[in-house]
């Protein structure tokens, strides 16, 4: 059986010769004539095999990024409706407990928002301090009692200062919270921002565990809050008795722990603070005392202040100064008694040591700057939206040039390969036809 040419003619399509194997064409939708490949794909006429391959190679990738992006895309998380989601802040913690270490309070405790319900007879310390509220009550433990005083403060500088005010110097100290202090069945420390006062009706071996005990469940403050006075890092380490330092933010607190200087002299009022501490030298005890400023030039103007009344005071006694000099000052060497400024801190030395070594530790006194370097933006905002841009142009001009070098090549080289067998350049009036090769 020879080869058989079948012409199949549809609707609308012309058979443009009677020959067997010729091929049919058919109008499609936009006018361009058809042509079927045995595989059954429909392709325009003018397409050739690698302009096939690039089309197919380019929808692969648009459905495998496609597909890439929503697998990638997280889903919704979807809330049951109806729901509502209510964050509540956390419980604060209660400033003394009901119960610890055996020890249970006798009545419920009683809480104070008032310093003078705090503490009547230093009620403006307290409020220098910047006190916040206090919890006081007693404790039972068999026979024994225990009265417990808590004051709270709003930072940590306030309850070191407050704690440096209650403590009297020469007090031994104890290992409880951040500094403790004790005297006979008197018990004091501090933590955080809390100042625990607590007086035993009988000292045992476990009292000071108890205590530690109780301090660690005391809240403390987070941030700046739990920062320590700044100005205790000016204070020279060598040879202090870490047991007479005060720190004060006001007249009261300032006078009531025992200050040198009169207080009207200090201006606590322009936002002044100071330590004071004792030194134990090899001739005797000294006192230092310093003062922080805001601001450098207040500081200097402070200290001719204070050089001018000390220098007034020494020709007789301290009887001559205006106001008259504080008993710490009228019990010290007339000779070691000196003045210093290092930036906004005023140093003051007094005491019974020698003038040499009253010399000596009032030089170590140095204030030290922290610098912080702020980073400066290199580059404005504009900028850098302008490079955003001229960044996105660029890569649009690359892509355009690419996509033109590329047609270029394709179509320059599939010209060439055409012309080297012997073919027309384009392939639009090339005739081409379905046969179907049936044999016996």
């Amino acid at each position: 059986m020879g080869t058989v040419g079948l012409s199949r003619i549809g609707p609308g399509c012309e058979n443009r010769s009677q020959e067997p194997f010729q091929p049919l064409q058919c109008p499609t939708r936009e006018g361009m004539p058809l042509r079927t490949s045995p595989g059954g794909n429909v392709y325009p006429e003018g397409w050739s095999v690698s302009m096939r391959w690039i089309s197919i190679l380019l929808c692969s990738a648009a459905l495998a990024g496609g597909a890439t992006g929503a697998q990638a895309q997280p889903a919704p998380s979807k809330a049951p409706q109806g729901a509502a989601h209510l964050v509540l802040p956390p419980v604060p913690k209660a400033l003394l407990p009901d119960s610890f270490a055996g020890w249970v309070a006798a009545e419920p405790l009683k809480k104070i928002t008032d310093a003078p319900l705090a503490d009547p007879a230093n009620t403006a310390a307290l409020k220098e301090y910047d006190f916040s509220d206090a919890v006081q009550g007693d404790y039972k433990r068999g026979g024994e009692t225990l009265s417990l005083r808590a004051l709270r403060f709003h930072d940590a500088s306030g309850a070191y200062g407050a704690y440096t005010f209650y403590r009297q110097s020469g007090w031994p100290k104890e290992q409880i919270g951040t500094g403790a202090t004790s005297n006979k069945n008197r018990v004091l420390f501090w933590v955080g921002n809390t100042v625990v006062d607590a007086n035993f009706s009988r000292i045992g071996p476990m009292s000071g565990a108890e205590l530690r005990e109780l301090a660690s469940q005391i809240p403390v403050p987070e941030g700046s809050r739990a920062l320590a006075p700044p100005i205790l890092a000016n204070l020279p380490q060598a040879s202090l008795d870490g047991q007479t330092t005060h720190y004060a933010l006001g007249p009261a607190g300032y006078v009531g722990a025992g200050g040198v200087l009169p207080p009207e002299l200090v201006s606590f009022d322009r936002g002044a603070e100071s330590v004071t501490a004792n030194y134990t030298l090899r001739s005797g005890v000294a006192t230092l005392t310093i003062v922080d400023y805001p601001t450098p030039q207040m500081a200097a103007a402070q200290e001719t202040r204070i050089r001018d009344y000390i220098n007034a005071g020494k020709g007789g006694a301290g009887k001559q100064a205006q106001p008259a000099w504080p008993k710490p000052l009228q019990d010290s060497d007339l000779a070691s008694l000196e003045v210093r400024r290092s930036g906004p801190l005023v140093a003051l030395v007094s005491g019974d040591a020698i003038p040499e070594e009253s010399h000596k530790l009032l030089a170590t006194v140095h204030f030290e700057s922290d610098l912080m370097s702020v980073p400066q933006p290199t580059e404005s905002e504009v900028a850098k939206t302008g490079q955003l841009l001229l960044g996105i142009f660029t890569l649009v001009g690359i892509g355009a040039a690419a996509a033109i070098l590329l047609g270029f090549f394709l179509g320059g080289f599939r010209a060439a390969y055409r012309l080297a067998r012997g073919k027309p350049v384009s392939s639009v009036y090339e005739v081409e036809f379905i046969s179907l090769n049936l044999r016996d």
